[in-house]
């Protein structure tokens, strides 16, 4: 069986292969989570390179159990007796395993290696709780997480050579940002075709099939929900309430336990609401953004009137991937869209369509100003000039924010 072999263009993604460089040939496991196509195999690609770089002949062994030749791999045993009979000398193993959520028990094995300070080991799954449950428990202390998203908008024009205007962010914005968008042709027909797949995919093998579901049906209808109320805020309750008014039957403890899974397989990502002067996360009421807004259009179809919808979720992506902790906040009747927080660090960030009427400059500036702390604000649209401040609230255009971010 070929070992593996590393694609000849590889695009780097220096935003992650950056974060992993100090920890090559630490006793730490390097675990890299996201959505199915996000590119973490090619992320490891990219770190097996650079081993190769600075040794030729370095020991790495990969395994891809989206590969059927790896299907003899089912469990713990069969996985730590594998690597065992690959490995060669006294040299360090690196070790790479792909999707290793497919491997039953595979905790064990991750912790049998590692007892091994030769073995440098980098896994990937498709799974949000890859690091709860047993494996932070066998584990704990000895693992760092590296979470991997769909391409950002900088990303994408860099990889699909297009100059930052606004052409390149309606594709952006229609097509989203899976890295093997550069292999097709990018119109509609083509590229809904493979996003449907991908979409298929997630939900059959990361939804459906994991958690043994039977009502297909009413978790097709929720993500089409989720779709068409993009940023907006609900709760469990008011979710069940609605699909029933639909002639949709699911109880709301139903539907709590179907959006956890849709986090879980990263096809969505789940916000929770803050109140902001009691400074507390409300236990009802949370927001839900699309990991990749080109599945998303691929569900409902993108609509000129979503285009608030959209760009709200564009902003909410880019704060994930640059770092930040994002929740939604709260303060009296006022919604915040973002509390972004990083390195100790609060921006609070309210995201529109355009500023072109009374109304909506009041709705945007006013809901930062009427929070009384000195934390940086900041309002995104897609209005190209508008005044710079307003009473110390920053205003910046969606393009550059996606470029340069705040």
């Amino acid at each position: 069986m070929a070992v593996f072999e590393i694609p000849s263009e590889l695009l780097e993604r220096k935003a992650y292969t950056g974060r992993v460089e100090p920890f090559i040939r630490k006793p730490l496991v390097k675990v890299f989570t996201g959505q199915r196509r996000v590119g973490k195999s090619y992320i490891l690609y990219q770190i097996m390179s650079k081993i190769l770089k600075e040794d030729s002949g370095a020991n790495i062994i990969y395994i891809n159990k989206e590969d059927t030749r790896f299907d003899f791999i089912r469990n713990y045993d069969d996985l730590v007796k594998y690597i065992e009979a690959k490995k060669v000398g006294r040299k360090i193993i690196y070790i790479f395993i792909d999707e290793i959520q497919d491997i039953t028990e595979f905790e064990k094995a991750v912790r049998s290696l590692l007892l091994d300070k030769k073995n440098d080991i980098y896994i990937t799954g498709s799974n949000a709780r890859l690091l709860s449950g047993e494996l932070a428990t066998l584990l704990g202390g000895r693992t760092i997480e590296f979470k991997v998203y769909s391409l950002s908008y900088r990303e994408y024009i860099l990889f699909h050579r297009l100059k930052d205007e606004d052409e390149s962010l309606r594709k952006y914005s229609l097509y989203g940002g899976l890295p093997f968008l550069i292999n097709l042709k990018l119109e509609d027909e083509v590229v809904f075709e493979y996003l449907k797949n991908i979409y298929n995919t997630i939900v059959l093998r990361d939804i459906v099939y994991r958690h043994s579901l039977r009502n297909i049906y009413f978790l097709e209808q929720l993500i089409r929900f989720l779709a068409d109320n993009t940023g907006s805020l609900f709760s469990a309750k008011s979710i069940s309430d609605f699909l029933k008014s639909q002639k949709v039957m699911m109880p709301h403890n139903q539907v709590q336990s179907y959006t956890g899974y849709l986090s879980d397989a990263f096809l969505v990502h789940r916000v929770m609401r803050y109140d902001i002067s009691g400074k507390r996360f409300f236990e009802t009421g949370e927001k839900f953004y699309f990991e990749n807004l080109g599945i998303r259009n691929s569900v409902v179809g993108y609509k000129p009137g979503d285009r608030a919808k959209i760009i709200e979720n564009l902003v909410y992506n880019e704060l994930l991937y640059r770092g930040y902790e994002v929740k939604t906040g709260w303060k009296g009747n006022r919604e915040i869209d973002f509390i972004a927080t990083k390195d100790n660090e609060t921006k609070y960030i309210q995201a529109t369509l355009t500023l072109d009427n009374d109304a909506a400059i009041a709705r945007e500036f006013g809901n930062l100003l009427d929070i009384d702390d000195n934390y940086p604000k900041f309002v995104i649209s897609t209005d190209m000039q508008y005044r710079n401040t307003v009473e110390g609230v920053e205003h910046i255009n969606l393009r550059k924010f996606l470029v340069n971010g705040i």
